[in-house]
């Protein structure tokens, strides 16, 4: 179909196609207009992402993915949003919203459950593009009514979001607060247990108490090592004693044995001189040689008594060395026990010190979980609160007539081709070559009223040949 032939048929269709266009046109403007008022109210709320946490003084991270803003639109459709507006608003009082459920349920059901699902219908969340603003609106036959519900699902939508923020953190509360009461119970054993070891043992400050017995057991080791070094000597003067006490230093170095000896010796030189001079039986040799045997006897008798006392200072020594060496094991034991005592003490005290340092962590947790349960602020503000609308959302006449216009000028036009095609007609030289499959040579014109020249009429080249010379245009 060519543009000719198309504006051609609507010359001759345009009365169907200016009937069928009239009539879309007044439908759709009595629908229009029959149709109830709606009136929508909108309320604006936005979320601060970035700011810290009042309770925890840190920013929140899974605040700022999208997600976070799609998550929230979804608590705002919830029905635990809803349910909320009901309560609020306490539409469960309404005879009428009653009555309506009873006949459309008979009853079965929960009725707040119903009437959160009927709100939910009326309500439109829409997210802001690139912001972290929230739109929500409201649809009502009664422009107060839509304003009210908006803020009452705002408010509910803040409340809910407190609510989902401080449930979790009470529940921690009490998990908390019996693990502490826990943790509680076994530092106070941990305690008893370390008293108790202390008290029985008798400690109160056992580093202390450590170091002097530690430093007790250095002396006594000191001790007993002077004390085998004198025993030592004291064994080899004794065995020298035994052998030949004659020659041992401190017979030789006493006083009283170098004066014998002395006296010996002139008593010696004196028996020599006296026996070449006198002869051996003179009365004075006689009494010289007693004198000297008297004298080697008194020698003899306080050697011996010199080098028995080297024997008694070794046995002295000897029972001394035995004595620190039983000291100082006693001593050695007494370290080890205290060491041992130091070491339970320093396990006990470590469990006391882990108990101690778990109690105030899980005491501090459940400080702050408390807190944040106590907490009734949130990160969600009005941006601006709805008002009472002063004009109807719907319907929208002006956009509805357009929209008639245009879908009745295509029915129109519509309605024209179809009626076209049903009741086919020669509209021009076009149809008339298409239909009989001829080419045109030419067309006469069409007579006018008063002998004017009018339109031709248009011929196919068959028809024109049995005319006589026509006229070609």
């Amino acid at each position: 179909m060519t543009f000719s032939q198309f504006l051609s048929i609507l010359k001759a269709r345009w009365l169907l196609a200016v009937l069928v266009f009239v009539l879309t046109v007044g439908a759709t403007l009595a629908v229009s207009l029959m149709l109830p008022k709606k009136y929508t109210a909108s309320a604006a709320v936005v979320l601060d992402v970035r700011s810290p946490d009042p309770v925890i003084g840190m920013v929140l991270g899974a605040m700022a993915t999208p997600a976070y803003m799609a998550t929230q639109v979804d608590i705002v459709q919830s029905e635990r949003v809803a349910l909320r507006v009901v309560q609020g608003l306490r539409m469960t009082e309404n005879f009428a919203a009653r009555q309506k459920w009873l006949e459309a349920t008979q009853g079965k059901g929960s009725f707040e459950a119903w009437l959160a699902a009927a709100v939910k219908r009326e309500l439109d969340v829409r997210p802001s593009r690139e912001s972290n603003v929230i739109n929500i609106a409201y649809t009502s036959d009664d422009p107060r009514n839509a304003a009210a519900m908006a803020n009452a699902f705002v408010r509910a939508y803040m409340d809910v979001s407190i609510g989902l923020r401080i449930s979790p953190a009470k529940q921690y509360t009490e998990f908390f607060d019996a693990r502490s009461k826990e943790l509680r119970d076994a530092l106070e054993q941990a305690q008893g247990r370390l008293s108790a070891y202390q008290k029985k043992h008798g400690i109160l400050a056992t580093d202390e108490r450590f170091d002097i017995e530690n430093q007790r057991l250095n002396e006594l080791t000191s001790q007993l090592v002077a004390l085998q070094a004198v025993s030592a000597e004291s064994r080899s003067r004794s065995a020298q004693a035994r052998s030949s006490a004659d020659q041992l230093a401190d017979v030789i170095n006493n006083p009283v044995v170098a004066g014998l000896r002395s006296d010996l010796s002139r008593q010696e030189a004196r028996l020599q001189e006296l026996g070449a001079r006198l002869g051996e039986a003179h009365p004075q040799v006689v009494e010289l040689k007693a004198n000297i045997a008297e004298l080697r006897q008194r020698l003899a008798t306080e050697s011996q008594r010199v080098s028995g006392s080297v024997g008694v200072t070794d046995t002295i020594a000897r029972q001394r060395e035995q004595e620190i060496r039983a000291s100082l094991e006693a001593q050695r034991a007494k370290v080890l026990a205290l060491k041992q005592q130091r070491d339970e003490v320093n396990v006990l005290q470590r469990e006391v010190e882990t108990a101690q340092r778990t109690y105030d962590q899980v005491v501090q947790r459940m400080s702050q979980t408390n807190l944040e349960s106590q907490n009734t602020q949130t990160n969600i503000s009005v941006l601006s609160p709805a008002t009472e609308p002063s004009e109807a959302s719907s319907p929208r006449v002006v956009l509805n007539l357009l929209l008639s216009v245009f879908l009745g000028a295509l029915l129109g036009v519509g309605s024209a081709l179809l009626r076209e095609l049903t009741d086919r007609r020669v509209r021009g030289l076009d149809d008339l070559s298409e239909g009989l499959g001829l080419p045109v040579l030419g067309s006469l014109p069409r007579p006018m009223r008063g002998g004017a020249r009018g339109s031709s009429l248009q011929l196919p080249g068959n028809v024109l040949a049995r005319l006589p010379k026509p006229s070609m245009q």
